[in-house]
């Protein structure tokens, strides 16, 4: 039996309502045995607007969760201020993925976080220092490598330097980061997406790849020595022409150098459907590709599939690392 441990998300926006919706549809005590980490009072909110009919226990331990159950452990009671960002919904998202990550540690083997979206000014506001989950998870854990690796069907995709400013991405794009992170995607390919000889492709920082040089040096200086040292590794490719004749199609993985240059295309090509993995950490942990919709909340008409998409994709990676890892 899996269990997979669901956090409420910002309270303000529709973290809870896709939570809640997503379980409702893939609840099945033979499968899955789900832990939502909720204020009491949201929850029924959603209860009695959603109107489902769920078996309900809640725990205070892990040791309480009873699979044929929706497991709740509460939190303190908060007000819902729908699309408002403030301390208090920054504060109990927080608790929400701190007391899902203890939950999930006690047994990493069987056990999956799938985080319902947060916002960031929220958690400033609450005095949290993290710019988001995967910030908060690399400290907590302590790890070296990390990436977050977008999904959806034969679709994924990886910025190599994270939430940053483009004018700091090049410090962090070195030959001795670059040796280290391709071979870590590698890995991750193999252990968690049970892909034994991955393809991955890797896209050129400058207009053009850089033209040999005539529209900047990286390419030459750093990224095609990369490509030439992995026989698994290709490029570097032209982002625009790559995406435009659709070669993201031939390989496993897309390398992109910052954020946009694979997030803007990801998320025309699988809106609403793709689902974040933070890849390197100890336990399996996904999440939404969207954020907290401040537009919609409170509304009931979020789409609950990239959650749906997040569950499936954790049960799934956990299956693969108990036959590779």
């Amino acid at each position: 039996m899996k269990k997979i441990f669901v956090t409420c998300g910002d309270v303000n926006g529709i973290g809870p309502e896709v939570a809640i919706k997503a379980i409702v549809k893939l609840f099945n005590p033979r499968r899955f045995g789900f832990t939502l980490i909720i204020p009491e009072n949201v929850f029924d909110f959603y209860l009695r607007k959603l109107k489902f009919n769920l078996p309900v226990k809640i725990i205070k331990n892990v040791e309480e969760i009873e699979p044929r159950r929706l497991n709740l452990f509460t939190l303190k009671k908060i007000s819902i201020r729908w699309g408002q960002q403030n301390a208090g919904a920054g504060r109990t998202a927080f608790e929400s993925i701190i007391k899902a990550v203890e939950f999930t540690v006690a047994d990493a083997n069987n056990s999956a976080l799938v985080t319902a979206p947060i916002s960031k000014k929220s958690f400033e506001y609450a005095g949290i220092k993290y710019l988001g989950h995967t910030d908060l998870l690399k400290n907590y854990f302590r790890v070296k490598n990390i990436a977050m690796i977008f999904a959806s069907g034969n679709l994924m995709v990886t910025p190599a330097t994270i939430h940053l400013p483009l004018k700091k991405i090049f410090k962090y794009l070195n030959v001795n980061f670059l040796n280290e992170f391709v071979p870590f995607l590698r890995k991750v390919l193999i252990t968690d997406f049970n892909i034994p000889k991955p393809k991955i492709a890797l896209l050129g920082l400058n207009p053009h790849a850089g033209e040999e040089g005539r529209l900047g040096g990286e390419e030459t200086a750093i990224l095609n020595p990369i490509v030439k040292k992995f026989n698994y590794l290709y490029g570097t490719f032209p982002p625009d022409a790559f995406w435009g004749m659709k070669k993201q199609k031939n390989f496993n993985l897309t390398i992109g150098l910052y954020h946009d240059q694979v997030l803007i295309p990801f998320k025309m090509l699988a809106m609403n459907s793709g689902v974040n993995f933070t890849a390197g950490l100890p336990i399996v942990r996904t999440s939404p590709d969207h954020g907290t919709a401040s537009d919609i909340a409170g509304k009931l008409i979020a789409n609950e599939l990239s959650m749906v998409n997040s569950i499936k994709l954790a049960v799934k990676i956990l299956s693969n690392r108990g036959k590779n890892g």
